[in-house]
């Protein structure tokens, strides 16, 4: 599926992922390929993203804020205040604050 996280500055990710896992206002919940369409408000937390291979993806300034997880390198984490999921189509977007 594909993944971008968007801040009101700018786009902060852009690609290709297995799943993520992201801070609802209900609690945490993971989101694979194929996923049910669905729209959520998001609350302060920590994004977790997994990808199969870190090769293909590209930081600037402003993607320092993703950093690997110690235990898997192939876990990404980006911190939110709170925000916005939407799944369609097998492309998620964040609004994130």
């Amino acid at each position: 599926m594909y993944l971008e996280i968007v801040s009101p500055e700018a786009t902060l990710f852009s690609s290709e992922v297995d799943s993520l896992v992201v801070p609802g206002v209900n609690g945490e919940f993971e989101m694979l390929n194929n996923h049910a369409p669905i729209v959520s408000l998001l609350k302060s937390g920590t994004i977790k993203i997994k990808t199969h291979n870190q090769s293909h993806l590209e930081f600037d300034d402003l993607h320092a804020r993703l950093v690997p997880l110690k235990e898997d390198k192939k876990i990404l984490t980006v911190k939110i205040d709170s925000g916005t999921i939407e799944m369609k189509d097998n492309k998620v977007i964040v609004l994130a604050d």
